[in-house]
């Protein structure tokens, strides 16, 4: 079988031009090509959108990831396509690819086979440089910071609060806990010092939360980057750092428009990790492709729990926006998994498996109904799928009085795969059925905040807060931080924080080990069991696997 790559270099691109003219409505002087195949959307062009209605919003999550494998974004791009050859106007707002999981274990975020944005091999690696531009806002700013206190420190900042951490787009647990400031005192003071992958870091969450450059810097200026003696906070603006990041990031700022293989337009955008951060595409790309199209499909990394919720408490929170239903992504293969099957032993036809994996599931689906959305699963079809195994998919979600099921194949046919999924999203949005709300409450106590998603969305007993966690958070309250929503930090595996515990366990808790501020993005962060914020590579990366052909073409990258 020809792998992603080829699938993608065989099919035939138009002009980056062509498709925003034609199929996203975006004038050539609104379009700064990035070469052939991709481009910049101008500020100026969206600004003027803004009095235009916005279009209908579809959210696409998945269940627990395994190693099985779910396509939530071959999903969602295939969704695209669909809706497009359905008579829809309709463009796709993803995330961008961390250089990490590319070259760790997951792979890239291009979506598979038919259903893919293009050029994937560009998406994935440099692309438009929005990655280098966070992590060199980032970087400066961590950089003026140590400069500061080097330089006589008149902020009074205590060297032992300082909170801000330098970033990478690389999976590189040797950056876990370093020690900064080595050798004689021309290199500042000897501290210790841990990195976060980009993806995690608050300048990437800043950066996919602003609605525009003066939010942006708004957001930028509220960091706390560190405390002085008295325990009040420091912050990029104290330190005169908000005007050079944000010349950093002004290009960057401005949505990526790409094409699927078919010629949807899509907005790939930013890229915040779902698991240790909030995991949604910019606010930018969003709001952009609502006032440009009358179906916008986007997706949200990992499963309801994750993605799902952050999406809908954090983003949607801030950025008024409201979607008029959920796709919840599974294959039948990931399923049995979720059971207990053995990925050697996937193949064979087992439909008891099926239901009883078919849990984890409808707990996804019962966490997008919380928030008052209509529900539609989309399975990603595998050619080992038997008749069987999805009637029994079927009975199983009968047990919670049901929910739209479509059989979708868009990874081998592309759009033609996608027909009843599109369908069943076109008559959903237009039964006007959705009743979105967060939640929770701003005013709601930072811990019942968490207890809240813990109960409702996880299927806990209750959460447990550490010494530490329990201190942290009531200094945030103290500080008036309390009406800020919250950012689970957990295992993207399990609802518990035990990422060997698939399925739907009962009967947990929920341990909140430490919480951190991100003042600038406007959110609480809780780490959850034993989740961290730098990744490591696997025994065997992916990385191993990519180079260069004797022409200088990439190979390896799927």
């Amino acid at each position: 079988m020809a792998s992603d790559l080829d699938i993608a270099r065989a099919s035939r691109l138009r002009p980056i031009g062509e498709i925003a003219a034609a199929a996203a409505g975006i004038p050539a002087e609104a379009l700064i090509p990035y070469g052939r195949y991709k481009g910049k959307v101008d500020g100026g062009f969206i600004r003027s959108l803004e009095d235009r209605p916005d279009g209908a919003l579809v959210l696409v999550v998945g269940i627990s990831p395994t190693p099985a494998g779910e396509g939530k974004t071959t999903t969602s791009i295939g969704l695209g396509d669909a809706l497009r050859a359905a008579g829809a106007k309709a463009m796709i707002a993803l995330r961008e690819p961390s250089l990490g999981p590319c070259f760790g274990q997951k792979g890239g975020a291009t979506g598979g086979g038919r259903a893919q944005v293009a050029p994937m091999e560009e998406i994935n690696l440099h692309f438009t440089g929005d990655f280098h531009a966070i992590t060199s806002a980032n970087n400066l700013l961590a950089a003026m910071l140590d400069n500061h206190v080097y330089w006589g420190n008149e902020l009074g900042i205590d060297p032992r609060r300082i909170a801000f951490r330098r970033a990478i787009d690389m999976n590189d647990r040797a950056l876990r806990q370093t020690v900064l400031g080595l050798g004689d005192g021309a290199n500042g003071a000897a501290r210790e010092q841990k990195f976060d992958i980009t993806v995690a870091s608050e300048v990437m969450a800043i950066f996919c939360l602003a609605r525009d450059l003066d939010d942006l810097q708004r957001r930028l200026a509220r960091i706390v980057v560190a405390e002085r003696r008295d325990g009040s906070p420091v912050t990029p603006a104290d330190l005169k750092a908000v005007g050079a990041m944000a010349a950093l990031l002004r290009d960057a700022l401005q949505p990526n428009l790409v094409q699927t293989l078919e010629g949807t337009p899509a907005l790939v955008h930013g890229g915040p990790f779902a698991n240790i951060a909030h995991g949604c595409n910019s606010v930018i790309a969003t709001r952009t492709a609502l006032k440009l199209a009358d179906i916008v499909v986007t997706e949200a990394g990992f499963g309801a729990d994750l993605g799902g919720e952050k999406f809908l408490d954090i983003k949607c929170r801030q950025a008024g926006l409201a979607p008029s239903c959920a796709v919840v992504v599974a294959t039948i293969r990931a399923l049995k998994m979720h059971a207990g099957v053995a990925k050697a032993d996937l193949g064979a036809e087992n439909p008891g498996a099926v239901a009883r994996g078919a849990a984890n599931l409808r707990r996804h689906v019962a966490a997008m109904r919380a928030f008052g959305l209509p529900v539609i699963v989309a399975i990603n079809g595998f050619v080992t799928d038997t008749g069987a195994e999805r009637e029994a998919l079927r009975a199983a979600l009968d047990e919670d009085g049901g929910a739209r099921i479509c059989f979708c194949t868009h990874w081998a046919d592309g759009s033609a795969g996608a027909t009843d999924l599109a369908q069943a999203v076109i008559e959903t949005i237009a039964a006007k059925s959705a009743r979105f709300a967060p939640l929770y409450p701003d005013d709601m106590k930072l811990p019942h905040k968490l207890r809240t998603i813990a109960q409702r969305i996880y299927g806990a007993d209750d959460i447990e807060l550490s010494p530490l966690a329990a201190k942290r958070l009531a200094r945030f309250e103290a500080q008036g931080y309390d009406h800020l929503p919250v950012c689970v930090a957990k295992t993207q595996y399990s609802f518990t924080a035990d990422p060997a515990r698939r399925g739907a366990p009962t009967g947990f808790t929920v341990p909140i080990r430490d919480a951190r501020l991100s003042a600038g993005a406007g959110f609480v962060v809780a780490l959850a069991g034993d989740v961290m914020t730098m990744p490591g590579l696997p025994r065997i990366p992916a990385a191993e696997a990519i180079g260069l052909d004797p022409d200088g073409a990439i190979h390896g990258l799927f």
